[in-house]
Order: C-alpha cells, then sequence, then structure tokens
C-alpha cells in the first residue's frame, strides 16, 4: 500500500510552486501586453512584435497549464481527504505507486489514462 502520507507533501509542495508561479506569470502576460499596446507594433513585419507576441502566447499557455495543473493537484488533495486517493476513477483498481509518484495528481490508472482519459 502506497504511503499517502509522502504524496500529501508531494502535493502540497506542487501546490505551493504553482501559487508562487501564477502571480509571476500574470505579471509576465501584463508586460507583454502593456509592451504591445504602448508601441506601434506589426507583429508580422516588425521583429520586435513577433517576440512580443511570442512571450504573450507562452506565458499565457503557460499560466493555462499551470491553472489546470493547479485544479488537478486540489481534486488529488481532496481524494486523499475523501479517503479515495490512489484508486482509479474508472475502474476502481488501484493506482500503481509508481505512476502516483510520476503523477501525484492523476485519478486514472496507466490503462484508463492509456485510452485516453486523464490527459
Amino acid at each position: 500500500m502506497p504511503d499517502f502520507e509522502r504524496f500529501r507533501v508531494l502535493l502540497e509542495d506542487e501546490r505551493a510552486r504553482r501559487l508562487d508561479l501564477l502571480p509571476a506569470l500574470r505579471a509576465d502576460i501584463e508586460a507583454a501586453n502593456s509592451a504591445r499596446q504602448g508601441s506601434n507594433v506589426d507583429d508580422e513585419h516588425d521583429p520586435e512584435g513577433a517576440t512580443i507576441a511570442f512571450e504573450l502566447s507562452q506565458a499565457s499557455a503557460l499560466l493555462k497549464q499551470s491553472s489546470a495543473g493547479l485544479d488537478q493537484i486540489e481534486s488529488a488533495l481532496a481524494r486523499l481527504a475523501a479517503g479515495t486517493y490512489g484508486t482509479c476513477a474508472v475502474c476502481g483498481e488501484p493506482i500503481a505507486e509508481g505512476r502516483l509518484e510520476a503523477r501525484p495528481w492523476t485519478p486514472y490508472c496507466i490503462r484508463h489514462a492509456a485510452s485516453g482519459r486523464g490527459r
């Protein structure tokens, strides 16, 4: 049986890391938006415009990914509290400890993750 307390610590550490990251990503997006609005940049023809557009796109994608990851972590912590952590949400079988080590927030065993669930 997996050491669920160890996974709780991993999840809480990852949650704290992502919560620290979100304000920095939002600031990056705000800075890129300000730089873009503060100039008459033609993204298609001005090399600097392409850089600003890329930075904005990259920061937006990271923000979306971090927010989604935070939701997954919160769900995993809720499953820990409910006593359902480590059990596949589809088949009810235990999730392999190695899988939990790699993705402690996953609600799916490897079989159901591979079928497209949990991605």
